[in-house]
């Protein structure tokens, strides 16, 4: 996990897709704002997502935005930037999983 956290800090800044950005608001009321936050805050889970990582490299996290608000998040790395795919409220099982990591 040590080495996916160096990945995040090591990364330059966020690259939004127009279309994933629209889809995280309509779909789950999540701001670029509250992703930012919850990627910049402790604690994180984070792992591979080797489940969908058929094209290229994609990891999930699970983090909080300032607010407290428990978010799962999908990505990807892109030249140093963190692409986000998918941001939604942690599901039960997440959410009891990420309280774990405190």
């Amino acid at each position: 996990m040590a080495r996916l956290l160096d990945l995040i800090e090591s990364s330059e800044e966020f690259e939004w897709d127009e279309g994933n950005q629209e889809k995280n608001w309509k779909t789950h009321r999540v701001t670029t704002q509250e992703v930012e936050e919850a990627f910049a805050n402790v604690p994180l889970a984070i792992a591979e997502d080797t489940k969908h990582s058929l094209q290229e490299v994609r990891y999930w996290l699970l983090g909080q935005t300032d607010m407290g608000r428990k978010l799962f998040m999908s990505f990807t790395i892109r030249n140093h930037n963190i692409r986000v795919i998918s941001a939604r409220d942690q599901s039960r099982k997440e959410r009891s999983s990420y309280e774990q990591t405190i």
